[in-house]
């Protein structure tokens, strides 16, 4: 069979929404979904081949929706979001989301986990999360350490290159306080110790957000001051350092996206 003749391969991938759709979101984006598949969707497999079919399905986990554990073998990956909830709460659907954690990683699937999915995961497998100990909120732009040995992993390749540090997208008060049994804590920073960690090549977790755009943390955080969640001289503050800097966003998408695409491999 000639090259071109090949059959496209294909992927799938649940987005299980840990977080309701804002108005903002809704009216710019048409919903998280839309957010998260720009930034970590793509035909590409990995190694830059663009052939590649892919398959997104949406669970809203907040409102207890989530695949069956029969099903968890149809998925190549998940990835779980954000949430204003606490990964260390015991309502149901978040004890349901660590159970759904756990046997999509017994069964070697790629688990993905953002901010609040980032906390569940780590909870899931063993590890602690809590309130930040540093006090308060980390919201803006956050300069994370990269750590100076890193596991060999094919979907790392992306950190190799890189200078020592990178900036992303925080919004959080919650964090990691002990990484899983067995994980590498990948990335620190002066405010929270485990700002990205790795279990194996089939677990990550970023405490940042690499799918923000700067419009939707600052519609973020305008709803966090009308709450009175935080004082307009936080937000002040925040949105000026967002008129100052920005995050190493597309470094981000790229180790992700290596992530979630990249074949199992050791160098």
């Amino acid at each position: 069979m000639a090259a071109d003749d090949q059959p496209r391969r294909s992927r799938r991938y649940a987005l299980l929404l840990a977080a309701r759709d804002s108005e903002y979101v809704l009216k710019a984006y048409g919903g998280y979904f839309n957010v998260f598949v720009s930034a970590f969707g793509s035909g590409d497999d990995g190694d830059g081949n663009g052939d590649v079919c892919e398959t997104w399905d949406m669970f809203r986990a907040v409102d207890g929706e989530l695949p069956d554990l029969d099903d968890i073998g149809c998925y190549d990956g998940f990835v779980i979001s954000g949430s204003p909830y606490d990964a260390y709460a015991d309502e149901l659907w978040i004890l349901r989301l660590c159970l759904l954690v756990q046997e999509a990683v017994a069964a070697r699937k790629r688990v993905l986990g953002i901010c609040f999915g980032h906390q569940v995961v780590c909870r899931a497998l063993g590890g602690r999360v809590g309130k930040a100990r540093r006090g308060g909120w980390d919201i803006g732009i956050r300069e994370v350490a990269m750590a100076a040995t890193l596991p060999p992993w094919r979907f790392l390749d992306a950190l190799r290159d890189l200078p020592q540090y990178a900036k992303i997208t925080e919004c959080h008060q919650d964090e990691v306080w002990e990484a899983p049994l067995g994980a590498d804590v990948l990335a620190s920073s002066d405010k929270t110790g485990v700002e990205m960690f790795c279990v194996g090549d089939h677990v990550l977790g970023i405490q940042g957000h690499p799918e923000y755009t700067g419009d939707i943390l600052l519609s973020l955080v305008d709803r966090l001051s009308t709450s009175q969640s935080i004082t307009l001289s936080f937000a002040g503050d925040v949105k000026r350092q967002l008129e100052a800097t920005s995050p190493d966003r597309e470094f981000w998408l790229k180790l992700c996206k290596s992530f979630l695409k990249t074949e199992e491999s050791y160098y």
